[in-house]
């Protein structure tokens, strides 16, 4: 894997995150918060949690001394984690475009949210955090079609490359 594949995926995160942001603005308060079956309990908790790993991969990668577990403290609105959503994918991307290519293979250490140190090379967490988003968005489109919102697309990375 290359600084460039990572590039690209940054890029097709940031593209992808947009389409579903559009529709997320296009929902109501109670489709936003109803209760559905998946591996959070509503749109707005999944949303969250995506936020969540971005913006603490994010604070890990640049070194943050004490990196925030977004999902255990927010308490805004809508408006505010979508922004922090763009902010964070935004950063990931300004990230890998100024990431030495050489150090793909170094390792970041870290902690995990559970206190307990860590470490990867920087390829596996650039291949995490893109592909994580890319699976809860996934559960969004389900959620999204369970909560009445049909007006759903495809996040897939075949249309990034169309387009």
């Amino acid at each position: 894997m290359t600084k460039q594949y990572f590039l690209e995926v940054a890029d097709y995160n940031i593209w992808a995150n947009d389409i579903v942001l559009s529709w997320l603005n296009n929902i109501t308060d109670e489709q936003w918060e109803k209760h559905v079956v998946s591996s959070f309990n509503s749109i707005a908790e999944t949303v969250l949690h995506i936020t969540s790993a971005e913006k603490i991969w994010l604070e890990r990668l640049n070194k943050a001394e004490s990196p925030v577990w977004l999902q255990s403290t927010f308490k805004g609105t809508r408006n505010e984690v979508i922004g922090l959503w763009k902010n964070a994918s935004t950063g990931l991307k300004k990230f890998v475009e100024g990431f030495n290519e050489e150090a793909l293979m170094d390792k970041l250490v870290f902690r995990r949210i559970n206190g307990d140190r860590y470490e990867m090379p920087h390829y596996q967490v650039f291949a995490h955090i893109f592909n994580h988003s890319t699976y809860h968005r996934g559960q969004l489109v389900t959620m999204l079609r369970q909560v009445g919102f049909t007006e759903v697309g495809s996040t897939d990375k075949l249309g990034y490359y169309r387009k």
